[in-house]
């Protein structure tokens, strides 16, 4: 029995000094054994604490209450014509509660303004900002940002507010330190590190996903981090946290965590705080990706937007673009695809002077375009022309539909339904042999005949399921 007491107590010696923390003198023989990498990992350690230290204060807790009305149960058709069950009563409105994040970033005397994304704020009807030190105030929604998913809110306070530092978004390369700091499933505080996983990766489907990119970071992000920081190593704010693809566990994280970058809402921000909403740039195109062969003539790896169609009366007429130009720069930044024109524009202030590099029939040229406001869109007199996309037509084109060199060198692959080419009916596969009476044998001499305007009409000749029509369009 003696024995196994002094057993017990040896074992219960050993489990206290393992349970114990660590001695300084410890620390120190960690430390000589490996000087170097110790050394990183303890000041990585103090970066890591001031870090949380600076950016924790900035971010506060969102609740809304938003009123919703339940859908009104539906009779059946056979009851609406006997006239049995007669319409059930609207269930009455009831409150749901929602939780997000947000970022305090600017303060003028008792107004503090907080940013967050709309879909935390939805239709509230009640907002409660909480910050970290417990303090709560009602706040009011000074505008949103349906295009970005951003909104800001408004609360008073007299007291001094720590305000977030924005950072640069455009410096963020993937393996960069990535901290979220949000409020995630309502654990207040919350700090989780990961890295930048890619830049510029592109929406789901969502509206915004047309005007900004995203951040992707591995950083754990979860259902309440929403309009909370992403932040950098300097303790900068790089994005807003917005969404995440969570696979079927729940809606948890799984590594997969999307940030807006914080340059692409600062304006938006800015907007919001000076006028209560956000002023979009805006040219009057539709723009898309050409086709390969669509345009000859360029230099080899030559990317860009095509320009499809432009809108009567719009800054991009007033400018001189044209369709069938090329889009491969704005203001110096790289223009790969449509979404880049949507995102590049509509952050420009409308007004500004705005220079555009682009290719014409094959030829470089440089524009600078006043870009207008994209309100301008609610004119319902502007008309696109010429409401229809060209290419060539391919080897293969050709051998499937059995087409000889002469039959023609240019097939219509869209149509805009409504459009002026729809209108006059041409169609996608016509292949188009002559513009006016001049025989087209590229893409590029498509549009010289197309942005002729000594031509108030336009006439194809075109061949159609073995048939030669004429069709006339007018501008």
């Amino acid at each position: 029995m003696k024995t196994a007491i002094t057993v017990l107590a040896f074992a219960c010696v050993g489990f206290f000094a393992l349970a114990r923390p660590v001695h300084a003198e410890t620390r120190a023989a960690f430390r000589d054994e490996t000087p170097d990498s110790f050394a990183i990992m303890e000041a990585s350690q103090r970066t890591f604490r001031r870090i949380v230290r600076e950016v924790r204060p900035t971010v506060v807790e969102i609740n809304v209450v938003e009123i919703v009305s339940p859908p009104i149960p539906q009779r059946s058709l056979l009851d609406h014509l006997l006239g049995r069950n007669p319409a059930p009563e609207p269930p009455p409105e009831r409150s749901r509660r929602g939780l997000g994040s947000g970022l305090l970033v600017h303060q003028d005397a008792a107004d503090v303004y907080v940013a967050t994304n709309k879909h935390v704020i939805g239709n509230a009807q009640e907002i409660t900002v909480r910050l970290t030190d417990g303090r709560e105030f009602a706040a009011e929604l000074v505008g949103d940002d349906p295009y970005r998913d951003l909104a800001l809110v408004r609360f008073e306070s007299y007291a001094e507010m720590p305000l977030a530092q924005l950072g640069d978004s455009d410096l963020v390369e993937p393996g960069d330190w990535a901290f979220a700091v949000g409020n995630p499933l309502g654990y207040d505080s919350t700090v989780t590190m990961g890295i930048v996983s890619a830049v510029n990766r592109p929406g789901r489907g969502s509206v915004a996903s047309h005007f900004t990119d995203y951040i992707q970071t591995d950083a754990a992000i979860n259902r309440g981090n929403s309009g909370g920081p992403l932040v950098n190593l300097y303790g900068e704010v790089v994005g807003i946290n917005t969404w995440i693809v969570s696979g079927s566990n729940g809606g948890g994280s799984i590594g997969l965590g999307f940030a807006i970058p914080i340059n692409n809402a600062k304006r938006a921000i800015e907007d919001l705080i000076v006028r209560g909403s956000v002023q979009y740039g805006w040219l009057g195109i539709n723009t898309g990706r050409p086709l390969p062969g669509s345009l000859t003539g360029l230099p080899e790896d030559t990317d860009g937007a095509l320009i499809f169609d432009v809108l009567s009366s719009s800054p991009a007429v007033r400018a001189g673009l044209l369709p069938g130009d090329m889009i491969t720069r704005i203001d110096g930044r790289r223009v790969s695809t449509t979404d880049d024109v949507t995102r590049i524009v509509g952050a420009v202030s409308p007004g500004s002077l705005v220079r555009f590099d682009l290719f014409r029939y094959g030829e470089p040229l440089e524009l600078t375009v006043r870009v207008g406001s994209r309100q301008e869109i609610e004119d319902g007199s502007r008309r696109l022309w010429p409401g229809l996309a060209v290419v060539g037509v391919s080897d293969e084109v050709r051998s499937e539909l059995n087409l000889g060199r002469s039959m023609g060198e240019v097939v219509v692959s869209h149509v805009l339904q409504g459009g002026p080419a729809s209108v006059a009916g041409l169609r996608p596969g016509d292949i188009i042999r002559q513009v006016n009476g001049t025989r087209i044998g590229s893409v590029h001499d498509f549009y010289r005949q197309i942005n002729d305007e000594r031509h108030t009409e336009v006439l194809f000749r075109i061949y159609r399921q073995e048939s030669e029509i004429v069709i006339g369009m007018s501008r």
